[in-house]
Formats: C-alpha cells, sequence, structure tokens
C-alpha cells in the first residue's frame, strides 16, 4: 500500500489512500451524511475501497430499531456510492464538483449490518464521459457480502455544458 494522503498539499494521486481529511477535499458530504472513514485503496479513474466503521452512535440507530439496531438500506447505499464518486472525484479536474444521482439499479442487501460492523466497498467505475459516471460498488462486512448496487451519477457542472442551452 502507498502512503496515506497528507492534509498539507505536498500528496500525490500515486498514492493508494486517502484519510478523512483528503475524502473531504475531494466530495461535498459532511456530517451527518458524510458515510466513509478512509480510503484504503484508490487507483482515481479506476477504483476505490472505501471503510466505514458502524457504532451505536450514529444517528440513525436509535430510531432503526432501539431494541434490534442495524444500518437502514438508504445509508448503505449511500456509503457505496461515495466510495463509487471517488473513483473520478480523485482526479484533480473533478476534485471537490458537486455530484447528482441519475440511477441506481440492481440494489441487493445481503446481510443485516449492525453496531460494532466495519463495511468494506469496493467501487468500480465503468465509464466517465461529459461528466456521466457509470459504474458499481459492492460491500463486505467480514468477507460476506452485505449489499451491492450499480450507480449512474453526473458531475452537473461538466455535464449541463454538453446541453445547447447551458452555453447561452
Amino acid at each position: 500500500m502507498g502512503l496515506i494522503l497528507m492534509s498539507n498539499d505536498q500528496s500525490s494521486l500515486n498514492d493508494t489512500e486517502l484519510d478523512i481529511i483528503d475524502i473531504i477535499k475531494h466530495q461535498r458530504n459532511r456530517y451527518p451524511v458524510l458515510l466513509i472513514d478512509k480510503v484504503v485503496d484508490l487507483k482515481p479513474g479506476e477504483s476505490a475501497v472505501g471503510i466505514k466503521n458502524f457504532t451505536y452512535n450514529e444517528w440513525f440507530f436509535p430510531g432503526h430499531f432501539d431494541d434490534e439496531p442495524n444500518v437502514p438500506g438508504f445509508v448503505q447505499v449511500e456509503a457505496l456510492v461515495q466510495a463509487f464518486i471517488l473513483t473520478f472525484l480523485s482526479l484533480p479536474e473533478y476534485s471537490g464538483m458537486k455530484t447528482n444521482f441519475t440511477n441506481i439499479d440492481n440494489i441487493k442487501f445481503k446481510r443485516k449490518i449492525v453496531p460494532g460492523d466495519t463495511l468494506r466497498s469496493l467501487a468500480n467505475l465503468k465509464s466517465f464521459k461529459r461528466g456521466l459516471a457509470k459504474g458499481n460498488a459492492v460491500g463486505y462486512v467480514d468477507d460476506e457480502l452485505a449489499v451491492s448496487a450499480d450507480f449512474t451519477v453526473i458531475v452537473p457542472d461538466v455535464f449541463n455544458k454538453f446541453f445547447p442551452d447551458a452555453n447561452k
């Protein structure tokens, strides 16, 4: 593994890990919806492996459910997509740009995720053209498949440049 990217801006994209400070620089999610703690393997323009450690102190556990706390499905999907968007937001020309979902397909929930679990999200970028990213991510807990989905995400500042009315 490479060096952890440092927040003093002396890092390079050849490094394969991101700490929380660098994750925040690359993407725009913030607490309480920042659902990735670190990236342990990053290949800009190709793939990312994100880690989310779930503790009982998460904002959603008391309501989902107090007698049997587990991670809601929408939180699981959001954790996956946050690893996915880092596959292209880690490229210097897109770093820090806003993203929007356009499609989520083939969502599968295979295992309950509970306090104390660590979700390891493996995200792959299949294509990225004109601000339109397509790919998928799978999440594992203890080497057991927990959740998976296919994503289409846009970078509006790039994507909208390819519409005739946007250039007026």
